[in-house]
């Protein structure tokens, strides 16, 4: 028999829809990944830094190393701003998870209870085991 579909408005695993999956946010690490992702963007665009011939690199003039300098610098800032990024959404991420009670848990059990069993809430994705890898 087949199984109904829920609605787009049906609860999913186990929350209800305006049940917050991340937490409160910290101004700071959107600030400097920002202030990083601008920097990346604006310095380039300011062409009187660079407007000349010399100094040159192998041959080529200041103009054009310069500009190719910031492709590797900008790849650069990205990847810092999207580290921050990620941290702070793992943090909002965590601090949900540990608020919220576990699968089968009563009403009023928080994060102890949830993990009250050791090695019952273990993640299948770690890669390592208890006897050196061999499953």
């Amino acid at each position: 028999m087949p199984q109904p579909v829920p609605s787009p408005d049906a609860p999913r695993h186990g929350l209800r829809p305006d049940t917050p999956v991340r937490g409160p946010a910290r101004p700071g690490p959107y600030v400097v990944a920002g202030v990083l992702i601008a920097i990346g963007i604006v310095l380039p665009l300011v062409v009187p830094i660079y407007a000349r011939h010399d100094p040159e690199l192998g041959g080529m003039p200041f103009f054009y190393w310069y500009q190719l300098l910031w492709v590797f610098i900008d790849a650069g800032l990205l990847y810092v701003a999207y580290g921050l990024m990620r941290n702070e959404d793992r943090r909002r991420r965590d601090v949900v998870r540990s608020q919220r009670p576990g699968p089968g848990a009563g009403p009023g059990a928080g994060h102890a209870a949830r993990h009250a069993a050791p090695g019952a809430d273990a993640d299948p994705d770690d890669a390592g085991t208890a006897d050196g890898g061999a499953r």
